[in-house]
């Protein structure tokens, strides 16, 4: 699940990318009229840029072909692990001993319940079902009827076919221990699995939640389409020229909080259509991909989205007024996408362990990393609320920090025509 939905990630940007080449031409290019706008009093300026980027960025090709890809992309990496686990072959059981009647039904009621097939086979002893799970002609072992012996620790908790039936023999095994006396509700209701053990030993790894990795995807992905629109969007104003039409009627600050407010609303939007439509897929073929905890996990990847988005614009915001050519893009896009790329990487990394390193647990309270790791650590149950609340003051705080730096980066270099513009020469310039 995990290769399918981070080779989605990187099929995703490359496409992106490829057509952002391949798109532009002299009327994206921050046209004359996307300037035909009456800003009125400072207090309506910012929601009017903020309507009027929205306007554009909907109209645009881009996004409409954009999401089409995504969409597409999110689709195969539900349908297709679904499809694939689907094609997998029966479940093979070995017994070992005699089974009554209600055990043997346990046998099929628990294969009918995870949706697969199941081949039974009797085996001489514990000895010769053992050789056969190493080898890897069984799947499981019914032991007498009482326990049952999975290959690995792995397998035995990662096998829902395996999880189904312990329960499930262990309910039949209450039913026949419980007979017509009295205790037979007590019984009943005190039902356990029965123990399951494995014949290589060591630490069972947890199920990677599939919520987690799609959730981590999509931070990944948006945050990288929006921060380059960002950065691209400034740039286009700046050469050619419409800032200087636009900053006539209101401050740069307003001119800078309106841009990046209404590619957030756009983001908001593209967001939720993408989890609407992967919710809707995934129980449309039943896949598991965001089944467990899927609530709370989204709810907390979508608040990171915002999150990360709100702390990263305002910095892609700053460096695209620092550029004057398309060339230069590349050179300063880079630097700032490690923090997003090493958050990305990491997360994924724990998700797919099953816990979460204490190298981790400090990334979720760093801004520029948290939007990745805190998703993981509400997804692993790894994190209490005042924590999870902690993380978000933290980058609301630092959000607001950057905000105002880069706001005075902005309105200082966003003039600047013919050359790329130093870090150092706008932190030291003293020009309103």
């Amino acid at each position: 699940m995990t290769r399918y939905l981070a080779a989605a990630a990187l099929a995703v940007l490359v496409a992106l990318r490829l057509w952002r080449r391949a798109r532009r031409s002299p009327r994206e290019q921050g046209t004359p009229e996307g300037t035909a706008l009456r800003l009125g009093p400072a207090t309506s300026s910012v929601g009017l840029i903020a309507a009027r980027e929205l306007r554009e960025r909907l109209r645009g090709r881009a996004l409409r072909l954009g999401t089409l890809l995504i969409l597409a992309v999110v689709a195969a990496a539900i349908v297709i692990p679904t499809l694939t686990s689907s094609a997998s072959g029966p479940e093979r059981v070995g017994t070992v001993g005699t089974l009554t009647a209600a055990q043997r039904a346990a046998l099929s009621a628990s294969a009918a319940s995870v949706g697969t097939k199941v081949v039974v086979s009797t085996e001489p002893d514990l000895s010769t079902a053992t050789a056969a799970l190493r080898a890897g002609r069984l799947d499981v072992a019914v032991v007498q009827g009482r326990a049952l012996l999975a290959p690995s620790a792995s397998a035995a908790a990662n096998d829902p076919y395996v999880q189904a039936l312990a329960a499930n023999l262990g309910f039949a095994n209450a039913i026949a221990a419980a007979g017509l006396s009295p205790s037979q509700a007590a019984i009943l209701g005190s039902a356990k699995p029965v123990a399951v053990a494995s014949v290589q030993k060591g630490p069972a790894k947890p199920r990677v939640h599939g919520t987690s990795i799609f959730g981590l995807v999509l931070v990944f992905v948006m945050l990288s389409q929006y921060n380059t629109w960002i950065l691209i969007g400034v740039l286009e104003e700046k050469t050619s020229r419409v800032v200087e039409v636009l900053l006539a009627a209101v401050r740069p600050v307003q001119l800078l909080a309106g841009k990046v407010l209404g590619i957030g609303l756009v983001a908001v939007g593209q967001a939720t259509l993408i989890v609407g439509f992967a919710l809707i897929v995934a129980r449309l073929v039943g896949s598991d991909l965001l089944r467990g905890t899927a609530p709370l996990t989204l709810l907390a990847t979508l608040a990171w989205l915002l999150i990360g988005y709100a702390f990263y614009c305002w910095v892609y915001a700053a460096a695209g007024s620092m550029v004057s050519r398309q060339d230069q893009v590349q050179s300063i896009a880079f630097p700032l996408s490690l923090p997003v790329i090493f958050g990305y990487v990491m997360a994924i990394l724990a998700v797919s362990e099953g816990s979460a390193s204490l190298f981790v647990k400090v990334l979720a309270y760093l801004p520029p990393t948290a939007p990745f790791a805190m998703p993981v650590l509400v997804s692993l149950g790894e994190v209490t609320w005042w924590g999870f609340v902690a993380s978000v003051a933290i980058s609301i705080a630092c959000t607001v920090l950057v905000a105002r730096i880069a706001a005075s980066i902005y309105r200082r270099a966003i003039l600047r025509t013919g050359r790329r513009v130093r870090l150092a020469e706008v932190l030291s310039s003293r020009h309103a």
